[in-house]
This record gives structure tokens, sequence and C-alpha cells, in this order.
């Protein structure tokens, strides 16, 4: 397993007795043909587990992730955290406890999920627009929307409205 941002390359495992690395999962000595290695610790390959959804991250991958001492797989990092860890709207990182707002693939801090035109937070329930990367209210959505034509506002297919869902 390899830890990204981790300190590297594992300590040598010696043969002597007193060599016997200790889970950091479970505590036991670990006597297994194979062993993981990753936060400055060994693990069991059966304990070392996604703190979201238990996945067995050795049997699924060659890496882990790590935020606010959880032990993530790759995909439970994305939900949680997005690509980056980090808001799309100010780019700061997103803390491991906090609630966000998802659009289009993109992750947002609650008070970062606003309409782009009134800077009033869209809130869990409200409906909004989002256009080329930005988030527009159902009061401020582009004129151009409400007349159906997109003229040069997007030259993607139109999103429908959404609704506004907070994610933990």
């Amino acid at each position: 397993m390899v830890n990204p941002g981790g300190s590297g390359q594992p300590p040598a495992v010696g043969t002597g007795s007193l060599s016997w690395k200790r889970c950091a999962g479970c505590g036991n000595k670990i006597a297994d043909r194979f062993l993981l290695y990753t936060m400055d610790s060994y693990w069991h390959s059966r304990c070392l587990k996604c703190s979201c959804c238990h996945a067995q991250l050795g049997e699924i991958g060659s890496s882990c992730y790590t935020k606010s001492g959880m032990i993530l797989c790759r995909n439970d990092y994305i939900k949680l955290f997005g690509n980056s860890g980090a808001c799309s709207a100010c780019g700061q990182s997103i803390p491991a406890s906090e609630l966000v707002m998802r659009a289009q693939g993109n992750v947002y801090h609650l008070k970062c999920f606003t309409c782009s035109t009134c800077r009033n937070r869209l809130l869990p329930g409200d409906r909004f627009h989002y256009i080329n990367g930005s988030l527009f209210c159902e009061h401020d959505r582009p004129t151009a929307l409400i007349n159906g034509h997109l003229s040069s506002l997007q030259t993607n297919p139109l999103i429908p409205d959404q609704k506004v869902t907070p994610d933990l």
C-alpha cells in the first residue's frame, strides 16, 4: 500500500523473533506472509479497511488515501473530498468532518455554494442552474435560458434543473 504524501518505503522487516510487527488495526503480531504498510504503520491485509465502505484496501488496489485520521479507498475519498480534496469555489481544503454541497462532480464548502450573480447561499431543496462551471439561483439564472436561447452562454448541452442536496 502506498500512502500518497506518506513517508515512502517501510523500514526493513527482519527475520528474528524480536522483529515481529504489530498490526495498527488489531494490535496483534503480524505472522502472515504478506503485510501492508501505510501511515507509518504495519497492517494485516484483513485489518486495513476503508473507514467508509469497510472494503479491505489490500484487495481493491495498491493505494489508499488518508485525511483527518480516516483511511479511505479512492472512490470514497473522491466522494467525500472531490478529486483534489479542495472546494471548487475557493480552492481551500475541506475538512473530513465538514458537510459539503456537490454539483456536476464538484465539491463545495456550504458557505461557498452560492449564486454567481447575487452571492446568496444555495440551501438544500433550492433549485439552481449549473452553467459553464457557475452556479445560479432560480431568480438569477441567465435570461437566455428563460427564453430558451443558449447563445454564447454555453457550448455544452443544457444541464437540467437540479436540487441542492448536502453530502457528508
